[in-house]
């Protein structure tokens, strides 16, 4: 075995070993106290704000609904009117915490992002204790009390609370890091000594130093923490105000063009938004520093279709298939580098992506190209901003239809597309569109899975198998859409984990508009010659 499957396989134990411990949290509670805020942490950062909170309150009704059914049949607390109500309020209380956590963290620079949460959770935890009766403090907190309780009887009951919810922010915030070493020590480092230095105060309590008690008492531990949530809010608030609007480059405002009527935009403000223009009037909104180019076409048959998966998975997109790579035992990097390799990438290139997605191929782009993405799923889009603001990317995004481009004729020096056009509406069109704004010798790559991959994952999976089972045609490489006078066409299969899960279709565009060449194009199955296709 090699240094790199050896190291493939650690990393495939070692993802085992912690989905059996998230596993284990939803069966024993001492776990679950501290995996239960760790996913719920993850869930309110991979969704918008208003959908996050409603899913959490959701999850927080079906894992409570035990407690609710033994509190019904024991009579609990009050009315039964009143019983629930109580019981809805606890629920809101302990998800608030993480709301104003995906509100605020943001915006927030390096780990400082981390501490909405815990100051939240801290403030939020005392109101609970404070407003609900006794018998509706959420059984984290008093599980959290318990295994916590030298830390609470210095610096109130607030504290557990406080350091899972930091260690739940950390964990989301390295996770989120990825590669990034430095930063993952950074954030690691700093959660440790805050763990030390409070078991080191709990420490000295329990030895009797009385005095110490005083210095922090759990009221102040608790206003602490609410001035400190203020603050970062204010802070987070005067990042939006600051925020100018949607620039784009003056070379980007150049080549857009309506996709409709390909007359040329123009960017004006109207009201407190922005909008992209022409002079006959079209109209393109700007939201969320991203223009809306879809029209309501856009959105019908096979598009409308798939794009409404796209919005319910956008937001556990790039999580899910991270886990299933390290579950695998499978080389993430080395997947993507497989189909991106073909592309003939420099240093000043102009570079489009088709259905852009969370924008993951940008990170194997090499340095000081020019990034502009499309997609039709705005929930996607969402990500792919988060992503680029993690990595520190620029790159211009737009919310459009791939079958009609919103961009001028030979506008981009290199162009591809990577999942997603086995089912478009229209596939031809799509990479007609994707020859067009390509100039001339540019090399285009169209890649997504094939048959086998779809009816393994999709047509199985919980969620996919709605949108994927049914299908009247099985998926084929597109190899007979591409036009004949296009060059050097060549469809190679990749192989992840030895099966036929992909496939990459590249071809180039003439040098000369109009000129028709016939070259030899043979498909290629990992560099063995299956046989000419024209």
């Amino acid at each position: 075995m090699n240094v790199t499957s050896s190291s493939l396989r650690r990393k495939q134990i070692a993802a085992w070993v912690v989905v059996s411990i998230f596993v284990l949290g939803f069966f024993y509670a001492p776990v679950g106290v501290w995996t239960g805020t760790v996913l719920g942490a993850w869930l309110a950062g991979t969704q918008r704000v208003w959908r996050g909170f409603v899913l959490m309150i959701g999850f927080a009704l079906l894992f409570g609904l035990p407690h609710l059914v033994h509190g019904l049949m024991h009579g609990g607390p009050g009315s039964l009117p009143g019983f629930l109500g109580w019981t809805l309020a606890a629920m809101v209380l302990s998800t608030l915490p993480f709301t104003f956590h995906r509100m605020v963290s943001p915006r927030l620079p390096g780990w400082l992002s981390t501490l909405p949460l815990p100051m939240f959770g801290a403030v939020f935890a005392t109101i609970a204790g404070a407003w609900l009766p006794a018998g509706f403090a959420t059984a984290q907190d008093q599980k959290l009390s318990l295994q916590l309780q030298h830390l609470s009887s210095v610096f109130g009951s607030s504290a557990p609370v406080f350091l899972t919810y930091w260690f739940a922010a950390t964990l989301m915030w390295v996770w989120n890091q990825k590669s990034r070493a430095a930063r993952i020590k950074q954030g690691m480092s700093l959660l440790g000594a805050a763990c030390v230095a409070a078991a080191g105060f709990a420490l000295l309590q329990t030895i009797g130093s009385a005095a110490l008690a005083s210095l922090l008492p759990g009221t102040s531990f608790a206003w602490f923490c609410l001035a400190t949530a203020i603050a970062l809010s204010g802070w987070a608030l005067f990042a939006a105000l600051k925020d100018r609007g949607w620039e784009c480059r003056p070379q980007t405002l150049r080549i857009l063009q309506s996709p409709a009527t390909g007359q040329p935009l123009q960017l004006v403000s109207q009201g407190h938004g922005q909008a992209l223009v022409t002079s006959a009037g079209e109209r393109f909104p700007i939201r969320n520093h991203i223009p809306d180019m879809r029209r309501p076409s856009d959105l019908t048959g096979a598009n409308g279709k798939y794009n409404h998966l796209y919005e319910t998975i956008g937001g556990f997109y790039d999580d899910i298939q991270r886990i299933v790579c390290a579950c695998s035992a499978m080389d993430g990097d080395a997947y993507v580098r497989s189909y991106m390799r073909p592309l003939e990438v420099k240093a000043g290139d102009s570079v489009l992506e088709t259905s852009v997605g969370t924008g993951l191929n940008f990170k194997y782009l090499p340095p000081g190209v020019t990034l502009t993405g499309i997609d039709l799923s705005p929930e996607m889009l969402v990500n792919c901003q988060a992503n680029l603001h993690r990595w520190q990317f620029q790159a211009e995004l737009f919310l459009g239809n791939a079958e009609s481009l919103p961009f001028a004729d030979c506008s981009f020096n290199v162009v591809f597309h990577v999942g997603g056009i086995n089912f478009f509406s229209d596939r031809a069109k799509a990479i007609r569109e994707m020859i067009r704004v390509a100039k001339p010798g540019s090399k285009i790559l169209i890649a997504d899975e094939t048959e086998e991959h779809v009816k393994a994952m999709y047509e199985s999976g919980p969620i996919t198998n709605l949108y994927y089972k049914n299908r009247k045609e099985p998926v084929t490489a597109p190899i007979d859409l591409v036009p004949p006078e296009m060059l050097e066409t060549h469809l190679e299969l990749l192989k992840p984990m030895g099966k036929n899960r992909f496939y990459a279709l590249t071809f180039r565009k003439p040098e000369v508009n109009g000129e028709r060449v016939k070259p030899e194009m043979m498909a290629v199955e990992t560099g063995r010659y299956l046989a000419p296709t024209r």
